[in-house]
């Protein structure tokens, strides 16, 4: 049986003002969460009528155009950047 082994990823930053960067790479993984979130939050107006705006209400027509779109412009902006929501 082969035994595959993780490579290491060493990311340094020479000083304090570099700092803001280093949780940038850090925090990298939570933005992906979020606009994950984000997503999921519009998929769910768009696919069960849920309104992004009051928790009582059903999201009417226009809303659930405005949430379509706006999940087609994340995955845009995510694609011009070489990233993407799912892997």
């Amino acid at each position: 049986m082969k035994e595959t082994t993780m490579g290491k990823i060493i990311i340094e930053f020479d000083s304090v003002e570099e700092s803001v960067d280093a949780r940038t790479a850090l925090d990298g993984y939570k933005w992906k969460l979020a606009m994950w979130d984000l997503d999921q939050e519009l998929r769910g107006t768009v696919k069960y009528s849920k309104s992004l705006l009051s928790h009582d209400d059903q999201a009417d027509e226009m809303e659930m155009n405005v949430a379509d779109k706006m999940r087609e412009k994340i995955r845009e902006i995510l694609d011009s950047y070489g990233l993407n929501l799912i892997d």
